[in-house]
């Protein structure tokens, strides 16, 4: 017996609020550490970017994104979007904010 599509809808979509959870409570774990390099940083007065670190993350996650059939392109993307926001809280941070 196959399952009803809305029942197999109410589940996929149970699954994907549980990953979307998951994901903002990783985030924020990332956050808390990053924001605790950017007071060390401002401590020892480093640059709130490191742009060779940059690269090697992104080539790295792009290397694990092929491995997880995830558009490499967008993993990019959403690195960049997040470290956007790291370098905001570590220019915070060395403004002493």
């Amino acid at each position: 017996m196959t399952e009803d599509p809305t029942d197999t809808l109410l589940r996929l979509r149970s699954s994907i609020d549980n990953i979307d959870a998951a994901l903002v409570f990783m985030l924020a774990e990332r956050f808390k550490c990053t924001k605790q390099v950017g007071h060390l940083k401002a401590e020892h007065g480093m640059p709130p970017s490191d742009t060779a670190r940059e690269e090697q993350q992104i080539a790295r996650l792009r290397r694990l994104a092929e491995e997880a059939d995830l558009d490499p392109a967008f993993a990019e993307k959403w690195f960049n979007f997040v470290v956007a926001e790291v370098i905001r809280h570590h220019t915070e941070a060395a403004d002493g904010r």
